[in-house]
């Protein structure tokens, strides 16, 4: 059996990393943060295995929409989003599965 690492993640979203550093920031109060930062602040979760959700930068996805990050709920992978800047962070994170996780996660800071 190969090697295993045991995740306490409910939900995993992949966030297009070539799309982030195209927009250079856009998210968060001040909208100057890559949308996988803002989004893991906004719902308070930590990044690795031990967070309760996963939020991950990937390479790039293909699509590359103008003035949007891709972003893909890994539990509906056949609908994949297009975020723009300034995007409601909370609308966001309940049409990915995750607002739940905000109240929920013991690893906030």
């Amino acid at each position: 059996m190969k090697p295993a690492v045991r995740a306490r993640w409910s939900r995993a979203v992949l966030v297009c990393g070539k799309c982030s550093r195209k927009l250079d920031g856009g998210f968060g109060p001040d909208g100057d943060q890559p949308l996988t930062k803002a989004l893991r602040k906004r719902l308070g979760l930590k990044n690795g295995p031990k967070a309760r959700a996963g939020i991950v930068e990937t390479r790039c996805l293909g699509v590359c929409p103008k003035h949007a990050v891709t972003v893909i709920d890994a539990a509906r992978p056949g609908e994949w989003l297009l975020v723009s800047p300034g995007a409601d962070l909370d609308g966001l994170a309940q049409d990915l599965g995750l607002s739940e996780q905000k109240a929920r996660d013991p690893d906030r800071d």
